[in-house]
């Protein structure tokens, strides 16, 4: 679950394209399209024309693309509607594992996406990506493996997001520099992150 376009690509961009390799069904679900937060000169819809183009060099099918248009930094006034927006997909999907922000994010909108993915997913496993801008903390009880061509999948997915290179947290070294810290942590080259929230087994 991605509060916003580009935050599934973030917290597990590398994750989604091992998976997706091994034959793995993924959906990718953004809560919203931060039409308020585009940039000046950028056109109001740009960011879902970006996310399409990402998920799809994640190698995501478009049809396993949903998006929402909850205004951003406004969840917490919609937060009922969002939880019947989950079960929804819930109900549809039925999930085996459930991919979101960590407990510890400090933004709003994914604080709210957390709380209500643990309220509408109970019977599913479910694990806390890592987006270090937002995260004081992360507890790290669990890693993905990866190579260098999830990575590149992974900084490619990134890339497809234009109107967004100029942030921070958007470079390219960022993102390699933490898939090796991850790695080194459990002695592999490259690696994401995860705080087990709830393991279903």
């Amino acid at each position: 679950m991605a509060p916003h376009t580009d935050d599934g690509e973030f917290g597990c961009g590398g994750t989604i394209s091992r998976w997706l390799d091994e034959g793995d069904e993924i959906h990718y679900a953004a809560f919203s399209l931060c039409e308020e937060s585009v940039p000046e000169g950028w056109p109001k819809d740009i960011l879902e024309k970006e996310v399409k183009t990402a998920t799809t060099q994640l190698k995501i099918p478009i049809e396993n693309l949903h998006l929402f248009k909850f205004p951003v930094r406004r969840f917490d006034q919609f937060r009922q509607d969002i939880l019947e927006e989950l079960v929804e997909l819930r109900q549809k999907l039925q999930p085996d594992l459930v991919l979101t922000p960590a407990t510890s994010d400090i933004h709003q909108d994914h604080s709210v996406i957390t709380s209500e993915v643990i309220r509408a997913f109970k019977n599913s496993s479910i694990l806390g990506y890592e987006m270090p801008w937002n995260n004081f903390t992360i507890h790290t009880t669990c890693f993905v493996t990866l190579t260098p061509d999830h990575v590149d999948r992974k900084v490619l997915a990134l890339q497809c997001y234009e109107s967004h290179r100029h942030r921070g947290y958007a470079r390219e070294q960022l993102i390699r520099s933490l898939a090796v810290v991850r790695g080194t942590q459990i002695g592999v080259d490259l690696a994401e992150t995860f705080e087990v929230i709830r393991w279903v087994i």
